[in-house]
């Protein structure tokens, strides 16, 4: 994929795969809600999960996002991450709200009350690309 159709996609996609490397250093990943900024993805979590932990103790992510059902439809990205953990309430908020904003639209007064509660317990997650990898197996045009 191009840069901007790269762009487009996770503009398009709602749920990323997070790997992180657990306590007994075998992958533990999980879906989490991201919203793109330039070229890192954001998120939050809650700051005793076991993903924070493991950011925590070594600040490397896998993410994997991909779309698509029969082979000639795939598409994704990987993005090997350095992760930046955000612990200051406000700016985990202003993460929360992001994520808000980008998956339920309105941010009135309750949800903004929400997440600014839910910032005391978590933490932001700001995924840093140190190399991306893209495929989309429609530009093949059936040569395989």
């Amino acid at each position: 994929m191009s840069d901007d159709e790269l762009r487009s996609f996770l503009d398009e996609q709602m749920v990323m795969q997070c790997a992180t490397i657990g306590p007994a250093g075998r992958p533990h990943m999980v879906p989490l809600w991201f919203v793109a900024d330039g070229a890192d993805l954001i998120g939050w979590t809650y700051a005793k999960s076991q993903k924070a932990r493991n950011l925590d103790r070594d600040p490397r992510a896998t993410i994997g996002i991909e779309d698509g059902v029969q082979y000639q439809e795939l598409r994704g990205v990987m993005m090997e991450c350095d992760v930046k953990l955000e612990r200051d309430p406000t700016a985990v908020e202003s993460y929360g709200l992001a994520l808000f904003e980008r998956y339920a639209g309105d941010l009135g007064p309750e949800i903004r009350q929400m997440v600014a509660a839910q910032a005391q317990k978590r933490v932001g997650l700001r995924f840093v690309p140190s190399r991306v990898v893209t495929w989309d197996h429609r530009k093949l045009e059936g040569v395989y």
